[in-house]
């Protein structure tokens, strides 16, 4: 069986978890220190902090932030529940909108009509690591007639002047947008490690920072590292100084710091990224020549004029199918021991979220692309042979269901 997406667990990445074992320190140490150095060297932001999970960090930038009930945050339909699932949880409304036709991106013309005096944030969401449009929504919140509607509701707000442009950076480690890396397109960004991801440390996440000048990022860090571990001031490595044992609870924070276990497995993955990046792109480029050829393929963004995807997922699509083709054809991709996946059932199909009134059908585009979508393999140990054993299953399956 060919699976989808297994990690990269090597006698390297092995030996650096037994060391971090060996050290001593298996919570928040010195490994995770650098680890954040390395993420803010390598994407070029200001400041990074490491934190267990994506989910969390969001929903610790979310509280840092002020979001709060009343408020609005602007997401895409189409992304995981997480991307909701934080806002609902700070109290605050998700406001959905749908997408760009070229790509799986949220369209920023809808962005501007859903914005109101009650909206504090725009998640955009990098769907299968092709970023955003960063500069069209940048320009959009710094317009004169949308900044003059933004209403702060703190010191940090007020300081920004105008709604934050957050980044889903889940899929997009390593992407790049007018030759900046993802983690430094925009006000801040959130990476996860999950064990799929491209550059994993089993589960973890990434915060980096990239706010205007004017804001304090190291005092930045240093909030978000007492956030991250119940509000206290000092963390397990800070203590270790002698007659340093004494802290405070300067608020009542958090508990998602990473770990030096989580941390070990990053490193290596950071210090052998580009050559995973390469391989996922030589994959990219394998399942793209093979399906111009065939009429029913709707192959999906990842490299344009000045953006470059980071290569985490192949979204083909088959043209003119219904979701029950695509699903039948899913099935006998499955019989030929290739495991493919769907990116993602937008929100509004979801229980959650149609208990709370959305409805796909304003969604017409989110809805189009989700119904005929088919997530293929991509990892740095897939073969060659494989992926054109993938391309075969998919051509037959395809062929089988729709003749």
């Amino acid at each position: 069986m060919i699976p989808f997406s297994p990690p990269r667990i090597d006698d390297k990445v092995i030996a650096e978890v037994t060391a971090a074992l060996q050290s001593g320190w298996i919570t928040t140490g010195p490994r995770t220190k650098l680890f954040e150095k390395k993420i803010t060297e390598y994407c070029g932001c200001q400041a990074t902090v490491a934190v267990n999970s994506w989910t969390m960090g969001m929903q610790v930038l979310l509280d840092w932030w002020g979001i709060k009930e009343g408020d609005e945050v602007i997401i895409p339909a189409y992304t995981y529940c997480a991307s909701a699932n934080v806002i609902v949880h700070s109290g605050a409304k998700p406001v959905m909108v749908d997408l760009n036709q070229d790509d799986f991106n949220l369209n920023v013309e809808k962005v501007r009509a859903a914005i109101t005096p009650r909206t504090k944030a725009i998640m955009a969401v990098d769907i299968s690591g092709f970023p955003a449009d960063y500069d069209l929504l940048m320009d959009l919140v710094n317009e004169a007639e949308i900044k003059d509607q933004f209403q702060a509701s703190n010191d940090l707000q007020e300081q920004l002047g105008r709604i934050l442009v957050l980044s889903d950076s889940a899929h997009s480690f390593g992407a790049l947008m007018n030759g900046k890396r993802s983690g430094s397109l925009t006000d801040i960004s959130s990476f996860s490690f999950h064990a799929v991801k491209n550059l994993t440390t089993a589960e973890g996440g990434a915060l980096c920072f990239n706010l205007p000048d004017g804001f304090d990022h190291a005092e930045i860090y240093r909030q978000l590292c007492v956030k991250i571990l119940h509000g206290q001031s000092k963390d397990a490595l800070a203590k270790t100084k002698k007659g340093n044992w004494k802290y405070d609870v300067e608020e009542p924070g958090f508990k998602c710091n990473m770990t030096d276990i989580q941390a070990a497995i990053g490193l290596i993955e950071l210090e052998r990224y580009e050559e995973n990046l390469t391989r996922r792109r030589e994959i990219f480029h394998r399942y793209a020549d093979a399906f111009k050829s065939n009429d029913w393929a709707i192959e999906p963004a990842f490299e344009t004029e000045n953006k470059t995807s980071s290569y985490h997922l192949y979204l083909l699509r088959i043209k003119d199918i219904t979701e029950a083709q695509r699903d039948a054809i899913i099935q006998e991709i499955f019989e030929f021991d290739v495991s493919v996946n769907v990116h993602f059932q937008p929100l509004p199909l979801l229980t959650a979220y149609k208990k709370r009134g959305y409805k796909m059908e304003d969604y017409p585009e989110a809805y189009a692309k989700y119904s005929n979508e088919i997530s293929l393999p991509v990892y740095f140990d897939l073969t060659n042979d494989q992926v054109d054993t993938v391309i075969d299953a998919v051509r037959k399956s395809v062929q089988k269901v729709l003749s």
